[in-house]
């Protein structure tokens, strides 16, 4: 009876707690990263990727709930809260005229000093739609090409490396969903939509145990929910592509306007092959040999507490002709189920989703073996998220299985007839990871004055193929000296088992493999080791300053990346059972990142310098491999015209240096040797070719500056016109795309590329 008593005495006088979500009135989508806050009280939260918040350790009273978000007008909820209640409320927000500056400062305030955020960029749509948009069509993978620390390879062909990793270091996900290849073979567009995202969170160095089975970088994509209120879509065609979107509600409207279901359907083809050989035929008299559609669905059932489920599905695909007969096609598809659940009597938050892809990869070249690679798997990941006062706890489950078939070979040269001679290089393989992870977020201090923020992880990853455990302990940290100087760290240890057949030597290598570690890999010493993950340290730390009354932030990041382990090809490998067709090496990538963000008015300015240093070790051999870019900016500016800002002006400029490359030493006459059926002084040899030292060299110069011009017309409420106009590489800057060693013919990157498109939104 003391017992009873005592529990019930603890619950009278136990503090309350609010959750709930943020909804736009208008069409129902979350809105993300607002400032939800009790009126009159230091109590408040930011709302995440879903537009969830939650707000605890409430004393018992009467409050008014005030969420403020940018470009909404302000609304005010009245709350009773009795000890120990859990209140779960859904706020609807309508669409503001005009808003007040000091709401978006407020919100980005807070993220700022409850959030560590070392490493990490936050993207939205909004951001995105700023960039000059090259054929009308702004895209991530513009975007991406500012962010500090990205390295882009080039307009065709090109890849992204994030702060030293490759690109099979990354790990990217599309609503849950791996997505193997998110970038099509011309650099200037990925296979997502900007017109379906909600957010992308960039993770450069030093993520939490949350993500796992990449040793450098995270690209997590978040989708939005189609049109809860009524039938809307856009419509939209330039030289580049064309493009439709659709979304509707699903089901009876409910007194909020609202339907409780919704339906998403986006779909984009290009066809600058064909509209190419009008348009620019100085390019290349033949078209550039770009085509790729890209298709994606989601339905969404939302619950009356807030709780949701959606199934989504996609395909992309990217097929290049060069024009020395090769053909390189990709096609991946896949769907999966995503839920958010919140359990009535419990502040937890659940998550999970289960998902299927499939990513195949072929090329076919005059007078050899067709070359292919395929990767498919399925991941369920399962996570509880408690919010205890301003602190979180976050703990999960990740499972992982997937398979590789890989079929290509190694060309020796060629017979005395002329016939190339090379050797099969076949593997197939079946992996099956299992992780458990726990993250912790210490807020100390109130919201509004945080002296320090803790965030310490640990992740246990196991890879069955391998039969290995990776314990991978991370941290992250940020220390407030005032509100506008903030200290932050992070770093941790990092695991992978997943390797790619692209070669360091290669300047341009659109076929690149998947598969998973071998069992048996070579060492520099000759040595055989088996059953090695490849690992990754990391360590980034920076300083945040807020400058010109908050509208201009200055952050400035170093770090350091240790690869121990990286899995190459064998370069030096032509035909020897007793060598690996894979190596072991390791690299390091060391670099400072300079970058500010000016946002006032109808003006908005980003700029980057990245200082990058990456290298390669095998043995007693150091080299630098075909992405180190030692110097690197990047600048950004869009302002916004007119009475009404209808009228849109945007920049971007990029400079970077030269990329290394392996020089020419000379020719010779290869002659078949080994071979009896022909005696050598009856051969005809083959052009072979002396290298130098390995990336020894440097490319020019890289720059390309970019322009558009956008006008929007309101032709009624709901539908608006926008016209574009865009210059890509406006100063027809010639840079090298790859070098022809035995013509010696230098063939460059994009020249200038004008277009104007439009765009109907209903």
């Amino acid at each position: 009876m003391l017992l009873l008593l005592s529990a019930l005495a603890a619950r009278a006088q136990a503090p309350a707690e609010v959750r709930g979500f943020l909804f736009g009135k208008r069409d129902g989508q979350p809105i993300i990263y607002a400032r939800v806050q009790l009126k009159g009280t230091g109590l408040g939260a930011i709302t995440d990727n879903k537009g969830y918040f939650a707000i605890s350790r409430i004393p018992p009273g009467t409050y008014r709930l005030l969420p403020t978000a940018l470009g909404y007008d302000t609304v005010s909820v009245a709350l009773t809260l009795k000890a120990g209640e859990l209140r779960t409320v859904k706020l609807y927000a309508p669409d503001a005229e005009q808003q007040l500056q000091e709401v978006e400062v407020t919100g980005t305030r807070t993220q700022q000093l409850t959030e560590v955020r070392a490493g990490v960029q936050k993207i939205t749509p909004v951001e995105i739609k700023l960039m000059p948009s090259v054929g009308g069509e702004p895209d991530l993978a513009q975007y991406l090409q500012t962010v500090p620390g990205v390295v882009f390879t080039g307009d065709q062909g090109g890849q992204l490396y994030i702060r030293g990793g490759t690109p099979v270091q990354t790990l990217v996900l599309l609503d849950g969903m791996v997505i193997y290849n998110p970038f099509h073979s011309i650099g200037l567009f990925s296979v997502f939509d900007t017109d379906i995202l909600r957010s992308v969170d960039v993770y450069t160095a030093g993520f939490g145990a949350q993500y796992g089975g990449r040793t450098s970088a995270v690209l997590d994509v978040t989708t939005r929910d189609g049109n809860r209120s009524r039938l809307a879509g856009k419509v939209s065609v330039n030289p580049f592509t064309s493009k439709l979107l659709l979304e509707a509600p699903i089901g009876k409207k409910g007194a909020d306007g609202l339907a409780p279901a919704s339906i998403l359907i986006s779909g984009r083809n290009s066809y600058l092959e064909q509209t190419s050989k009008v348009l620019y035929p100085y390019a290349n008299k033949n078209g550039l040999p770009f085509n790729f559609r890209d298709i994606f669905g989601k339905v969404t059932l939302n619950g009356s507490n807030g709780a949701r489920i959606s199934a989504s599905g996609f395909n992309f695909t990217d097929r290049v002709g060069l024009t020395t007969g090769s053909d390189v096609r990709w096609n991946t598809y896949g769907g999966g189920l995503d839920f958010l659940l919140l359990p009535s009597r419990s502040s937890v938050i659940m998550h999970g989703a289960l998902a299927y892809s499939n990513y195949q990869l072929g090329i076919s070249e005059p007078g050899l073996p067709d070359r292919s690679s395929n990767i498919n798997g399925f991941n369920m990941n399962f996570d509880f998220t408690y919010f205890i006062g301003k602190n979180e706890l976050k703990y999960g489950l990740n499972i992982l299985g997937n398979s590789t078939d890989f079929n290509a070979f190694a060309l020796l040269g060629k017979d005395g007839n002329g016939a190339p001679l090379y050797v099969p290089q076949q593997q197939q393989s079946n992996n099956t990871e299992l992780a458990g992870f726990a993250k912790y977020r210490a807020v100390i201090g109130p919201a509004e004055a945080a002296r320090l923020v803790l965030e310490p992880s640990l992740r246990l990853h196991y890879y069955a193929s391998l039969a290995q455990f990776s314990l991978e302990p991370r941290v992250g940290a940020k220390f407030n000296l005032t509100e506008r100087v903030r200290l932050k760290a992070a770093g941790g240890l990092y695991a992978q088992n997943l390797l790619e057949t692209r070669s360091d030597r290669d300047v341009v290598n659109l076929f690149a493999g998947y598969l998973t570690s071998p069992d048996v890999l070579q060492n520099a010493d000759g040595s055989r080791l088996e059953n090695l993950l490849q690992k990754g340290r990391h360590l980034v730390g920076g300083v945040e300053v807020d400058l010109l009354a908050d509208h201009l932030t200055l952050n400035v990041e170093t770090y350091v990346k240790d690869f121990p382990v990286v899995v190459n090809i064998n370069r030096d490998r032509l035909f020897s059972p007793a060598k690996s067709e894979f190596i072991v090496e390791q690299g390091r990538a060391t670099g400072l990142d300079v970058s500010f963000s000016y946002r006032q008015g109808r003006l908005m300015a980003n700029g980057n310098y990245s200082l990058t240093s990456v290298t390669r070790q095998y043995g007693d051999f150091e080299y630098r491999p075909n992405f180190d870019r030692r110097h690197n900016v990047n600048l950004l500016a869009s302002v916004k015209l007119g009475a009404k800002k209808t009228f849109e002006l945007s920049g971007r400029y990029n400079l970077g240096t030269g990329f290394p490359f392996t020089p020419t030493a000379g020719f010779y006459e290869q002659l078949l040797l080994g071979s009896i059926s022909q005696p050598l002084a009856q051969q005809n040899g083959n052009l072979g070719i002396f290298y130098g030292e390995l990336n020894s060299r440097r490319l020019p110069l890289y720059y390309r500056l970019d322009f558009s011009a956008k006008k929007t017309f309101s032709l009624s409420q709901n539908t608006k016109l926008e016209l574009d106009a865009s210059v890509t590489n406006a100063t027809n800057r010639p840079n090298v795309f790859y070098f022809n060693r035995v013509t010696a013919t230098r063939v460059n990157q994009l020249p200038i590329l004008p277009a104007v498109g439009a765009s109907l939104n209903f």
